[in-house]
């Protein structure tokens, strides 16, 4: 039982440490993530309909 409460105790100390963002960093990557998955996408997307399209070409 003491190995778990040292556990916790030393998982408090090690939260205390840690340095938390801000709320407009996390908004801004928050929308960095989210442009660069639709980047992403499109370009796939791209990439998909043209590997179709010479492939009904050959076919």
């Amino acid at each position: 039982m003491s190995k778990i409460s040292s556990f916790f105790k030393e998982s408090r100390q090690e939260l205390k440490k840690v340095v938390w963002p801000s709320k407009e960093q996390v908004g801004i990557s928050t929308r960095v993530v989210i442009v660069s998955v639709f980047v992403f996408a499109a370009v796939l997307g791209l990439v998909d309909y043209l590997l179709l399209q010479l492939m009904y070409l050959i076919f």
